[in-house]
């Protein structure tokens, strides 16, 4: 069983910046595919960028320029720059290796 705990969140001026971190607690980390997700009031969940075993990453259109994922053996990180009113979400971890496993989750609000 794998544990995501995200950390980092919280409220922030429009064009700020937060980064999130997410600890995990599992064995050959690296052999997962992992990535931060969002989900809006309303809206459904959205991938928001990922980090494939090879170390492809991919970002989502929104967040490309602005949002920088990384990873070592045992975290993942999500570095949020220039932050706007539309990136008002919960954050979610994901990690992937056989089975999908998600962190509870961590709130990103961008307000004046």
């Amino acid at each position: 069983q794998v544990q995501l705990v995200e950390s980092g969140g919280g409220l922030v001026q429009p064009g700020g910046s937060l980064r999130l971190s997410c600890a995990a607690s599992a064995m050959m980390f690296h052999i997962y595919r992992v990535g931060w997700y969002r989900q809006a009031p309303g809206k459904q969940r959205e991938m928001v960028a990922s980090i494939n075993t090879a170390g492809t990453i991919n970002y989502a259109d929104f967040v490309k320029g602005r949002f920088t994922i990384s990873r070592d053996s045992a975290n993942v990180f999500l570095q949020m720059n220039n932050l706007q009113p539309e990136d008002t979400a919960v954050y979610y971890c994901h990690a992937y290796w056989v089975h999908d496993y998600w962190g509870q989750g961590t709130q990103v609000t961008v307000s004046s």
